[in-house]
């Protein structure tokens, strides 16, 4: 069965039964450096912006190609691909394909299929060899779960060796997603960094069964291929900054942007995170008004920069001055944080009526693996270093 949609359909609810869209990936997505003459896959598919009703599966290929999703909940028999105004992505080596109208509290296989294109020209379009990926599985959370759980990896700085490193202090615990709150590179170069330092070490531990939410760093920010950063990942509104429930818990995520001034020389003119973290406060004050926000039994933020504890930056000072304000009017729980390199848990104190929990810094001995797990009376955390010791415990009650 092949069915198709648009990209507006991404928060949609569809009448149909398998439909696949895309999240902001140009019709030409080719990288001519990492053309290789065998027709394969760069990595293994990784999940994104799993819901209990869709999911978008990200895969990247050699060659040009033709590439689409064969998945079920018995058997492969359902196909889906991306379709925007009648054309079919192909011929491009990056693909972001979402899949609607899942059931909740299921599980699925699927496996992604590849056709190489050899040749396209206006009336003739050669294929080449098809290649498949192993097949791999996901279950989708229900719809009113009452428990979640996740693990947080913070300030990598392009150390791929550190997730497994950290990885294994988590045992056999299971989780539901890994959040990675911002840094996990010094720079943004190439799509070969993203691969070698965060795709393929995470899709090895867990990524082709288990989704990871990107929540952007300052580090992001920096160097040539920042700008097409995003193309990698998928978030609820095409947006790095989003919002929803999961569990007992609304989740809040920030962009904080950059630590320094927009105008400062590195920048060179082309920036612009003081009006970006202005919009960002504009939609958290609304977003803390919705009913889901009002109802959750918890609200967490996660931010990278965090608003108290990290100096006095000019990232820092900005976020403390927009976030904060809305923070406690609206009686968050916690929040979640890295860029400071120095772990730690920040019991509330007269500057925030909330607690903050840091993580780590990249280097041996600074670095750390958080654990989060709430029910409907408490969340848990649990953040131990890279000896394994627990270097910090927190309980929120409700």
């Amino acid at each position: 069965m092949k069915l198709k949609t648009n990209r507006r359909q991404f928060i949609g609810t569809l009448g149909l039964t398998t439909v696949a869209s895309t999240v902001n990936i140009p019709s030409i997505f080719a990288k001519e450096s990492l053309k290789q003459e065998k027709h394969q896959f760069l990595t293994s598919p990784y999940l994104q912006a799993l819901t209990p009703n869709n999911v978008s599966i990200v895969c990247l290929t050699s060659n040009q190609s033709f590439t689409w999703i064969e998945y079920g909940d018995t058997d492969l028999s359902q196909k889906a691909y991306v379709e925007k105004d009648g054309f079919i992505d192909a011929y491009q080596t990056l693909f972001n394909i979402r899949l609607f109208n899942l059931k909740p509290g299921t599980t699925y296989r699927y496996q992604v299929v590849s056709k190489e294109i050899k040749t396209f020209e206006p009336y003739k379009l050669v294929y080449g060899d098809e290649i498949r990926s192993e097949a791999h599985t996901f279950t989708t959370p229900l719809e009113q779960s009452q428990e979640v759980s996740c693990l947080i990896f913070n300030d990598i700085h392009d150390r791929p060796d550190s997730f497994k490193e950290l990885m294994r202090f988590n045992g056999d615990s299971s989780f539901d997603f890994v959040i990675l709150n911002g840094d996990m590179f010094n720079y943004q170069a190439d799509e070969k960094q993203i691969i070698d330092h965060l795709i393929e070490p995470t899709t090895q531990l867990f990524a082709s069964e288990t989704p990871f939410i990107m929540s952007r760093g300052n580090h992001e920010t920096r160097g040539k291929f920042a700008r097409d950063f995003k193309n990698y990942f998928a978030y609820t509104d095409d947006r790095y900054y989003q919002a929803y429930r999961q569990g007992p818990i609304f989740w809040i995520f920030l962009d904080t942007g950059e630590d320094k001034p927009d105008d400062a020389p590195v920048y060179a003119g082309i920036v612009d995170f003081d009006s970006y973290r202005e919009e960002q406060a504009q939609w958290l004050e609304e977003v803390m008004q919705s009913s889901a926000y009002r109802k959750a039994p918890f609200k967490v933020v996660c931010m990278h920069i965090p608003p108290f504890h990290s100096g006095d930056w000019h990232g820092t000072m900005h976020c403390r001055e927009l976030f904060n304000p809305l923070f406690e009017k609206n009686k968050i729980d916690l929040v979640i944080s890295g860029h400071t390199h120095k772990y730690g848990i920040h019991e509330k104190q007269n500057d925030h009526s909330y607690p903050i929990v840091i993580g780590g810094g990249p280097k041996d001995g600074t670095r750390t693996i958080i654990r989060l797990q709430a029910d409907q009376k408490a969340i848990q955390i649990n953040m131990k270093g890279d000896n394994g010791d627990v270097v910090g415990e927190l309980t929120i009650k409700k």
